[in-house]
């Protein structure tokens, strides 16, 4: 049953959007550990950096004091096409479920790319434009990340080249479509384009790529070519403070009705919508301020947080980036092509895993088909079809519900749903067709992808 005070859909004001973007970093004892130069395993310099990234965007990435950040009025002006995104109370499903709990999502899928990705790919796009360069590089997974960036591109004239993990290139055609809509080209990942690609092909014959090859061949594809700088979707400081927009909304409409939630849940591959969802109520949590229960939630068939090792590794599978002290499976690691949805990442954001290890949240792992169970579920229910990586934070949410449901505690839920499942149509039919099973990977697995971790003194794990 409806509370008259609170509304289905709760709204911010177009004047009441954040000018600012929050960096939870600021607030951290423990900082993240710096990206290390993989020849000298030195912190990497700015200067060292500048040929990968962009100026500003290296600035942001290294800045671990200032709290806020502002947003300029360009991409103020371009958020308002889409923003501020609602913060949704699921009433029907709590009927359904007949959960004492409170149920909120917010929802990212107002937008053409149909996720969060857009949040950062227009600010990352916009620094590019006015560093004066003529494009950018990318990898892209089930292909949010790629749609976003050439939609960010298209906008301000760049040029945007997309590498996009084979299996998904495949599985997801009509995604690729959109991305080339834009204006984008796009490749499977890996290719014959670039060195990279090759010795992963002559390596791996017959691979259906990772994140991490589709980033080596992106990063050679932006170096190699005067004019052009590399940007990522996930996983790095400045996309999570890009990203905070998700959560300093969310607060502040909670915030207009007096909510204050128990638990708070978001999916996990790389870390932008985790990271951008907890950003505030994780800095009220490091400065004393109020307590929170924040869940991760990964794939068990790519479980860096569960299972990975703490450790500087590399960020891609050709071993061309900067380490990074992450938990990962190792930057070999490839997933099972039988994992249908995206959060194919072999490691986890410097920032969380810091947040993780310090004990600020939990992790916790589920499996493909009882994700796509609660996919279904509440797309018969609220009537929203969600994107695979948003239905398993879906499944905890209603987990933790049905845990109320049994002891009767009230508490309030507080879940991203990242985005809408319209591309990815393959795996629902999948699941429908009974032909989805679940993958965990062995140790035996996981132990070929800890031993291309690299040892050096410091790096113990």
């Amino acid at each position: 049953m409806q509370d008259k005070n609170i509304p289905y859909k709760i709204y911010l004001k177009e004047n009441e959007m954040p000018d600012k973007w929050y960096n939870v970093r600021a607030d951290m004892k423990n900082k993240p550990a710096p990206l290390l130069n993989p020849g000298t395993h030195e912190p990497m310099t700015f200067d060292e950096l500048r040929p990968v990234f962009c100026d500003e965007l290296i600035r942001q990435e290294l800045n671990d004091t200032d709290p806020y950040i502002d947003i300029p009025e360009e991409i103020r002006g371009f958020y308002k096409m889409y923003r501020p995104s609602p913060l949704v109370r699921a009433y029907c499903l709590e009927e359904k479920l007949q959960t004492p709990a409170k149920i909120y999502y917010k929802f990212e899928g107002n937008n053409t790319s149909g996720s969060h990705k857009l949040n950062s790919a227009i600010a990352q796009a916009y620094y590019a434009k006015q560093q004066g360069l003529k494009g950018i590089t990318t990898e892209t997974g089930a292909g949010q990340w790629g749609t976003a960036l050439s939609m960010a591109c298209s906008y301000f004239d760049l040029d945007c080249k997309v590498y996009m993990v084979k299996v998904s290139y495949e599985q997801k055609p009509f995604r690729r479509e959109v991305m080339r809509t834009y204006g984008a080209s796009v490749t499977p990942s890996p290719s014959d384009t670039t060195a990279v690609g090759r010795k992963i092909l002559e390596q791996h014959p017959g691979t259906t790529g990772s994140l991490g090859c589709a980033i080596s061949e992106a990063v050679e594809a932006a170096t190699s070519q005067e004019g052009y700088r590399y940007v990522l979707g996930s996983v790095l400081n400045q996309v999570l403070l890009h990203q905070s927009i998700i959560g300093l909304e969310t607060k502040a409409a909670l915030d207009k009705y007096g909510i204050v939630p128990d638990v708070i849940i978001g999916c996990a591959g790389g870390g932008s919508n985790l990271g951008g969802l907890i950003a505030p109520f994780m800095g009220q949590k490091l400065r004393g301020e109020q307590d929170y229960e924040i869940i991760a939630v990964e794939p068990a068939s790519c479980p860096s947080f569960t299972r990975g090792k703490f450790a500087y590794d590399f960020c891609d599978t050709g071993m061309v980036c900067p380490l990074a002290k992450m938990y990962t499976l190792g930057s070999g690691f490839i997933p099972s092509a039988n994992h249908a949805g995206g959060l194919r990442y072999h490691g986890m954001s410097s920032t969380l895993s810091q947040l993780y290890h310090d004990g600020y949240m939990k992790a916790v792992s589920v499996e493909q088909t009882s994700v796509f169970q609660a996919a279904e579920q509440f797309a018969r229910i609220e009537g929203i079809l969600p994107a695979p990586e948003s239905s398993h934070a879906i499944r905890v949410a209603i987990d933790e519900a049905l845990k109320c449901k049994e002891t009767g505690e009230e508490k309030t839920i507080v879940f991203g749903l990242t985005g809408t499942g319209y591309f990815d149509m393959v795996a629902y039919e999948k699941f429908h067709n009974g032909e989805m099973s679940d993958y965990i990977p062995t140790d035996a697995d996981l132990q070929v992808g800890f031993d291309g971790i690299p040892r050096f003194p410091g790096n113990e794990f």
